[in-house]
């Protein structure tokens, strides 16, 4: 299947493995790019530049094929390293990187003198065409079904990608709900070039995660997650456990006064303890809708070729039969 994602990326599959903070590690990134589609590191996972390097390096050992890294940039009164990181980018020979968080245009020079091309997460239209105005090759459309930061507009895909289909001119991506054939075709038909899968791609085996949050995913419903840090507008939706029931009621106690600081113990510094000890009520953890629609811990390879033989049975047959009575 030939999109201008895949084009543009030198892949098969038009799918892509989202950044997501202690799981997008090499084990998984080079997974999905022997496979087919383009795995992406997270390069803030590792607490240094040379940290990524070696993760980088690691990654080159399983595949031969391309793959991205992931930057988020984030306020903060310590930013990390991002020239190191970006060095150690462009000395790892990786010429693909997703960034998100806020505007990246600080650092699309240096990105773009070294060949590199970006695809910018967004969740909106206006941050899209931001996106394609500073010269971002592709974005990735971010709906509010997503998990992790699905913005403050609270726009689901099927209307925010035709609105990015309407007004962008650059390739895009769909991200957020996206588990298998059904959601490509649909991303697709919606004017998506592709699309992104965080939480689909944690449930398979190669995901260097705990098995506890793998089956955490394969026990939920589309029901159970929820979103906090709204008061905050720092919503981002999570699978409910006990750590986001505390926070939840932190939130109703405290109003509009409630601080990032009253919320510390449920947010920071959990995610290690969770994917890879698998203390699944340590604190909050980021998870989309979609886990509703996961049944099953496959090898990423089965997950793609699976998407891919559905998403093109859809299209050859169940389509034609409508085309045909039509």
């Amino acid at each position: 299947m030939k999109t201008r994602i895949t084009e543009l990326f030198g892949i098969e599959h038009p799918i892509i493995q989202g950044g997501m903070h202690y799981v997008g590690f090499a084990e998984l990134a080079g997974a999905v790019s022997e496979a087919g589609g383009l795995g992406i590191i997270t390069g803030l996972t590792q607490r240094t530049p040379e940290a990524l390097a070696n993760e980088i390096k690691r990654c080159r050992e399983m595949t031969s094929k391309p793959f991205g890294v992931n930057l988020t940039f984030l306020p903060s009164v310590t930013p990390p390293d991002y020239p190191g990181y970006i060095r150690a980018i462009v000395e790892g020979g990786v010429k693909i990187v997703e960034t998100a968080g806020n505007n990246p245009q600080k650092w699309m020079p240096a990105l773009k003198e070294a060949g590199i091309k970006v695809i910018h997460k967004c969740t909106s239209v206006r941050h899209s065409l931001k996106a394609e105005q500073i010269g971002c090759d592709a974005v990735s459309v971010d709906g509010f079904e997503c998990g992790g930061h699905p913005g403050e507009d609270d726009v689901p895909n099927f209307i925010l990608l035709p609105r990015a289909a309407e007004e962008l001119k650059i390739p895009f991506v769909a991200s957020g709900g996206m588990a298998d054939g059904r959601s490509l075709v649909a991303a697709l038909s919606l004017g998506a070039d592709g699309m992104n899968m965080g939480t689909r791609f944690m449930a398979t085996k190669e995901a260097p995660i705990h098995e506890h949050v793998k089956q955490a995913l394969v026990a939920a419903s589309e029901l159970d997650t929820r979103l906090v840090m709204r008061p905050l507008r720092n919503t981002e939706r999570v699978l409910r456990n006990a750590a986001v029931d505390r926070l939840i009621e932190k939130e109703k106690e405290l109003g509009s006064k409630i601080k990032f600081e009253d919320i510390l113990p449920e947010v920071a510094g959990v995610y290690p303890r969770i994917m890879q000890k698998g203390e699944m009520d340590a604190g909050a953890w980021s998870c989309g809708m979609v886990a509703g629609l996961i049944r099953d811990v496959p090898t990423v390879k089965q997950l793609i070729d699976r998407i891919m033989a559905e998403a093109n049975a859809i299209i050859g047959e169940r389509l034609a039969k409508f085309a045909r009575a039509a």
